[in-house]
């Protein structure tokens, strides 16, 4: 998994991170409004469910790649 990360250019993904991770963006983002209905407890039908890991994994690949820069960076020797 490390690799595919590696592989990712940081640019790509913020592009996916800002086009899909916050698409629409007129009302608001459907990210947004998904993590408002998880956390109210609505978030059932399959169709949500879908939506929120669509506009939410653009997030999760940018958290994993930074998260992966920073192990590597704080394990490289000085």
């Amino acid at each position: 998994m490390g690799a595919l990360f590696d592989r990712i250019s940081w640019e790509f993904a913020f592009l996916l991170a800002v086009t899909l991770g916050l698409a629409p963006f007129v009302p608001a983002p459907h990210v947004w409004e998904k993590l408002q209905m998880l956390a109210d407890g609505t978030l059932g039908r399959p169709i949500d469910l879908f939506d929120l890991a669509l506009h939410a994994a653009p997030w999760l690949l940018l958290l994993g790649k930074a998260g992966r820069s920073w192990r590597l960076r704080s394990a490289a020797p000085d």
